[in-house]
């Protein structure tokens, strides 16, 4: 479907089709009594690709409205889902997987999003319920359009051009079930049909054929059929602010993306996960800058300038657009993944933690659950 749409914009195919569109608006001249099923042919041709394009729209948007509401991932806002991803990390016990998540948590969220839509259409062979449902609802649409038209024109005897009429009903009656542009039949508005209800029976056998053509096409679609596809439906509706701390980067919890003031969050991380080492050492930072703020060291910033962290706004951007709050406490879940993936993190990084950088054996003995448990209730 993709590519022929991409081809339609092509000049010489456009007069192709043009050409082929008039060819057959002549024959409809010509054929007398017959022009009615010539004419719903050609008519049926030009919705048939209108209706395609119907049934993938609603399609995504129906399986993006049910997974919100049978998908408990999906119940709530980005924060509830944000736990949900955190969760699915813990599960998964990968390092890479955490790694991604932490250096580009927009992205990871949507191939998050993106499994959870591919799994939930694999299940029972959803995806082709959720297409034959489409293409079902918009049939009868189209259908119910037909009749309405039909009822429009058929005692109008004050009017001899009843075909251009009846398209004129046909496509307001449409409405938004799929884009059938009026201008577009300007070809055949001319046509004299005076058996409106010949065309009536003419259009509803002709529209059964092209169902019947289109679910078999159907039959073998799968996800990539889809031209808008239903994880961005579902990411647009969970978006927000994507801004990363500049020392933990732990992300902004505005839930507006382009919001007024300055980048906060609740909880911050330990800066290890920022790549942070204390000067001069190999050992790594697990201290938080939510405590830091209030404390005498400094940070530095291009080369060698340092910046106190108690005056961190004044290091300019990124670090002047947030409002990092005093706070001591961190998430017990960072803790059990600092301890967890100690020495993929001390291999990443080049650093030990050591020193300063120490683990405290209170965040040694925090198990997966405790930590998520901890996650679940904020």
């Amino acid at each position: 479907m993709h590519s022929a749409f991409r081809k339609a914009n092509h000049p010489a195919v456009y007069l192709e089709s043009k050409r082929e569109d008039f060819f057959t608006c002549f024959q409809i001249s010509c054929q007398g009594a017959t022009s009615v099923t010539t004419f719903a042919i050609f008519l049926c041709d030009k919705i048939a690709p209108a209706l395609r394009q119907a049934v993938y729209e609603r399609t995504a948007l129906a399986i993006a409205r049910d997974m919100k509401a049978k998908v408990p991932d999906f119940r709530g806002n980005r924060a509830s889902l944000e736990v949900c991803l955190l969760r699915y990390l813990a599960e998964e016990e990968n390092f890479w997987f955490f790694k991604m998540y932490l250096d580009s948590p927009r992205d990871f969220l949507q191939s998050y999003i993106w499994k959870c839509v591919e799994e939930f259409c694999s299940e029972n062979r959803r995806l082709e319920t959720f297409l034959e449902d489409s293409l079902t609802l918009c049939y009868e649409c189209i259908l119910s359009a037909v009749s309405a038209s039909t009822k429009v024109v058929k005692d109008r005897i004050d009017r001899n051009d009843k075909i251009s009429l009846w398209l004129d009903a046909f496509c307001q009656e449409l409405g938004e079930v799929l884009s059938l542009p009026r201008r577009d039949l300007k070809g055949i508005e001319h046509q004299e049909v005076t058996d409106i209800e010949f065309l009536n029976n003419a259009m509803t056998e002709s529209l059964s054929a092209m169902k019947d053509q289109l679910k078999k096409e159907l039959a073998t679609a799968d996800m990539s059929s889809l031209e808008r596809q239903p994880h961005e439906i579902l990411a647009e509706q969970f978006s927000g602010c994507w801004e990363q701390c500049p020392f933990c980067g732990a992300l902004c919890t505005n839930t507006m993306p382009n919001h007024d003031g300055d980048h906060q969050l609740l909880f911050h991380r330990p800066q290890v996960l920022g790549g942070y080492k204390w000067d001069k050492t190999d050992d790594l930072s697990i201290n938080i800058c939510s405590s830091l703020v209030t404390s005498n060291c400094s940070f530095r910033i291009g080369g060698d300038k340092w910046m106190p962290y108690k005056r961190y706004r004044d290091a300019g951007p990124p670090f002047s657009t947030w409002k990092i709050l005093p706070d001591t406490s961190i998430q017990a879940y960072w803790k059990w993944f600092v301890s967890h993936f100690r020495a993929d993190l001390e291999r990443f990084y080049d650093g030990k933690f050591q020193g300063k950088g120490a683990i405290p054996d209170s965040w040694q003995s925090i198990t997966k659950q405790q930590a998520l448990d901890e996650l679940e209730k904020h």
